[in-house]
């Protein structure tokens, strides 16, 4: 059975094999990151075609005489102040992936760092009133680089308070952690209530009820 150790002392924690015993799928990840950082995307980008500029429809000057090359409305996107041609407008970029795959995507990334040695688990016993002095002391051990800690949304807020002064920690709320917050981090690091909450939504037997 895999098991992950508690950061800033001894001692580990079971990981149920169901979930943290997954083979990792590049191409599945791939796409459940990329449908991920779609839905994040506003799509609010937009642009005027040369039918919505403020421009007078009007020729710019007559056709002959002038000696310039002929000219037709100053709205065409050649000229300053124009329309842009094929430019963005509002859309969605959301993909859809459907649950099994999510759910098998979130088993492999949480694997991965079963397997690299790269999950740990805190214990907010340790944190009974805030310090970002013992939350940096938990992690100097724990190797260096980018962490992600995903907490419980309540209850554990003296956990929250000791990690997000942490220039190189990213803390997360339990209900809003995705697959790109998991692969993005070199080191996960979760309380005992995000590892059950994560173990339950990413576990086949979830696939099952929901099927039923």
């Amino acid at each position: 059975m895999a098991s992950a150790p508690y950061i800033g002392k001894k001692g580990t924690v079971d990981l149920d094999d169901a979930v943290f015993g997954e083979e990792f799928h590049m191409a599945l990840v791939h796409e459940t990151v990329k449908a991920e950082l779609n839905a994040r995307r506003r799509g609010t980008s937009s642009t005027k075609t040369r039918g919505e500029v403020a421009m007078t429809g009007a020729k710019a000057f007559r056709q002959k005489g002038t000696g310039r090359a002929r000219a037709g409305a100053l709205s065409t996107p050649q000229r300053v102040g124009g329309g842009v041609a094929f430019g963005p407008s509002p859309r969605k970029f959301i993909a859809k992936v459907n649950r099994k795959a999510r759910r098998r995507a979130m088993r492999c990334a949480l694997s991965e760092h079963a397997r690299r040695g790269t999950l740990g688990i805190v214990d907010i016993g340790d944190f009974a009133d805030p310090s970002t002095k013992k939350a940096f002391g938990a992690l100097a051990d724990f190797g260096n680089g980018r962490t992600l800690v995903v907490v419980a949304p309540e209850g554990e807020e003296t956990t929250v308070k000791s990690f997000r002064n942490l220039k190189f920690v990213d803390v997360k709320p339990q209900n809003r952690i995705g697959v790109v917050d998991i692969v993005r981090a070199r080191r996960l690091v979760l309380s005992q209530a995000a590892l059950d909450y994560l173990t339950q939504i990413a576990s086949k037997k979830e696939e099952g009820a929901a099927a039923a």
